[in-house]
């Protein structure tokens, strides 16, 4: 998705830009200042999505997205305020979104799901924990391209949703590794490559770069490990994740909660 960010206060846009750029759908921000250079773009460019502060100077939001929907009737309308009171006419417009600031990029994710039709109920991928661990989609399993992205993946959900830093992951995949900067670039190809295998089956907003943190959405999985913490059900027979040396610690926890 294309989109562009409009807000006249330059903290402010920084924020909203940073929060829609952590986002795996998004693969281009153009941020704008002035609601008429905004439009002028929107005219002459494929935007997917429209993120507008409502009280700005100019023509402000609100008549900044009426003239943006009349010129690209596809494009999405998520409004962003500190003011309640704007809600009535914002929906009025029949935006896609309302937020209100300070916006985190959990929030700005939550409208891109709601745009694309992903709720929270709707579950992407099934992983299983509970022996090896594989994850589906479709009932089709998932093909990573190299098994450390596997790992990668395997040791977000076994963070039950919890964000981790480059640094601490790197230290349990690369355990013997002492080389940081070596580490961290293969990271960020590790990361690159998992959200490709996850965009590849439409389920590339399961994994969330809160920055510095990096988690997986547990809302959008359907998995035996978060089921189990939760209902004690399916039951846990001694075996989590056995590929991997460093998912003892969890398995021993699961023993000691059985």
């Amino acid at each position: 998705m294309i989109a562009i960010a409009v807000d006249d206060e330059a903290l402010m846009l920084g924020a909203l830009v940073a929060a829609i750029e952590a986002s795996p759908d998004i693969t281009e921000v153009v941020k704008f200042s002035d609601c008429e250079v905004a439009l002028e773009f929107a005219k002459n460019n494929h935007i997917d999505i429209a993120f507008l502060d409502i009280n700005m100077r100019g023509m402000g939001g609100l008549a900044l997205a009426e003239s943006i929907t009349s010129a690209r009737p596809d494009c999405k309308i998520v409004f962003c305020t500190g003011y309640e009171e704007y809600a009535i006419p914002a929906f009025k417009l029949h935006a896609s979104g309302y937020l209100m600031k300070p916006i985190s990029a959990e929030d700005v994710q939550g409208e891109i799901n709601n745009i694309k039709g992903i709720h929270k109920n709707a579950k992407l991928l099934t992983v299983k924990c509970f022996g090896n661990f594989e994850a589906y989609a479709k009932g089709e399993t998932l093909v990573f391209k190299r098994l450390k992205t596997k790992e990668l993946f395997a040791f977000l959900i076994d963070r039950n949703g919890a964000g981790m830093t480059a640094k601490q992951i790197c230290a349990v995949l690369f355990p013997d590794d002492s080389d940081d900067v070596k580490n961290s670039a293969y990271l960020r190809q590790l990361v690159m490559d998992l959200k490709n295998t996850l965009k590849a089956v439409g389920a590339e907003a399961v994994l969330c770069h809160d920055t510095p943190c990096y988690r997986v959405d547990t809302d959008l999985i359907k998995c035996d490990y978060t089921s189990y913490l939760e209902t004690g059900k399916p039951e846990f027979h001694g075996e989590y994740m056995t590929q991997y040396s460093w998912a003892e610690e969890t398995c021993a926890m699961l023993q000691f909660k059985k």
